[in-house]
């Protein structure tokens, strides 16, 4: 465990139980798995290329680095979390989880062949609802789309969305282009027109390099330069008029970390107000559409060793509807079920665990609805 972690571990977690758990990883299931969720010409191409032989699960850090997986939560064989029983027993009993959104990180979302990508994404979303949906009612999930063909990505949206299991639908934050633009924009429309709030996931198609000044040499490189992916996303949106385009959109940043949007609500608010005459369709500052438009998952927190220091984050940031309870099962953000940090306290703790993902998903508050009217 790295030095922040073991911080961490020192001192008391406030309890979840009961919690809204809103980014979980199910192990990527196995191309052959996949098989019988595949169409006939799918199906006989994938065995005829030996497609069916490989593993495509993706995975943002090497499989065997110890921030890629808890060392309790490792599988005796395979990756974590690659059975139900598993996932019960590490994610969901200890942490006295009511409910827990399902995002499958797997290859299909970055396939170069579009047809491939929606068949794959395709399958995974129906393994999700038969192998996972039905047999644990406290699992939602996510509709995993390659954005790169707007067109394949809605018609999956539409097909899924008469599920209510499915919760929201799920990019990668590292895309062919800025998320903003407008080829993106369908994918939008379909997820706020089903009532399906938009997970854009750290990862991607490594198509580019992840740092702006080209690729890098060693994975810390890369895995920090996940937090200005996620700027230059979250900036692009805001400045390229999504929100005014899709005033009902709710976008989830998923392992993006927040303890950066304090500087960054003061540089883009700052900039914002001397160049807004080039886009008339921003007519608030950045942080204000943000608050109303944008959250986060907690996990990874990067809580400063400091006692008082998340506490000023929190301050400057002034905003307590922007926190999803998330454990990133099973990634190592934490030790034991210290999932939900003291510094936090009780009353946003409760903000974060429940009432904050539930004013996010629609689908998940409806099923609250019905438990209390029954």
């Amino acid at each position: 465990m790295n030095e922040m972690v073991r911080s961490l571990g020192t001192e008391p977690g406030l309890s979840t139980i009961g919690g809204i758990d809103c980014d979980l990883h199910p192990a990527s299931p196995a191309t052959a798995t996949l098989l019988p969720y595949l169409d006939d010409y799918w199906r006989e191409t994938f065995i005829m290329r030996g497609v069916d032989r490989m593993s495509l699960a993706m995975t943002a850090s090497p499989p065997r680095a110890p921030i890629n997986v808890r060392p309790d939560w490792k599988a005796a064989s395979g990756f974590a979390g690659d059975t139900l029983e598993a996932v019960r027993a590490q994610a969901l009993d200890p942490f006295g989880t009511r409910l827990a959104i399902c995002n499958v990180l797997h290859g299909s979302m970055i396939m170069h062949s579009d047809d491939m990508a929606a068949a794959l994404c395709g399958a995974v979303n129906e393994w999700l609802a038969r192998e996972w949906f039905d047999k644990e009612p406290r699992l939602r999930g996510s509709i995993i789309v390659s954005a790169q063909n707007a067109d394949l990505a809605v018609a999956e949206i539409e097909k899924r969305a008469a599920d209510p299991r499915f919760v929201q639908v799920m990019i990668l934050a590292q895309n062919d282009e800025p998320l903003g633009r407008r080829r993106y924009w369908p994918i939008y429309e379909a997820a706020a027109r089903n009532k399906l709030p938009l997970c854009i996931h750290a990862g991607g198609s490594n198509r580019h390099a992840p740092t702006a000044t080209g690729w890098p040499s060693f994975f810390v490189e890369a895995y920090v330069a996940q937090g200005s992916i996620f700027e230059s996303q979250l900036l692009s949106l805001i400045a390229e008029g999504v929100f005014h385009k899709v005033p009902d959109l709710k976008v989830v940043f998923a392992e993006s970390g927040f303890t950066w949007l304090p500087s960054f609500f003061w540089r883009a608010d700052k900039t914002w107000r001397g160049v807004r005459a080039e886009t008339p369709w921003v007519t608030e500052q950045p942080s204000d559409i943000v608050k109303r438009h944008v959250r986060f998952t907690l996990q990874p927190v990067e809580v400063p060793l400091e006692t008082d220091a998340l506490a000023r984050t929190l301050e400057h940031i002034d905003c307590d509807d922007l926190l999803l309870f998330s454990t990133d099962y099973p990634h190592a953000q934490f030790e034991g079920t210290k999932a939900l940090s003291v510094r936090f306290g009780e009353t946003l703790s409760k903000k974060i665990l429940i009432d904050n993902p539930l004013a996010t998903y629609p689908r998940i508050a409806a099923d609250f609805e019905k438990e209390a009217a029954r």
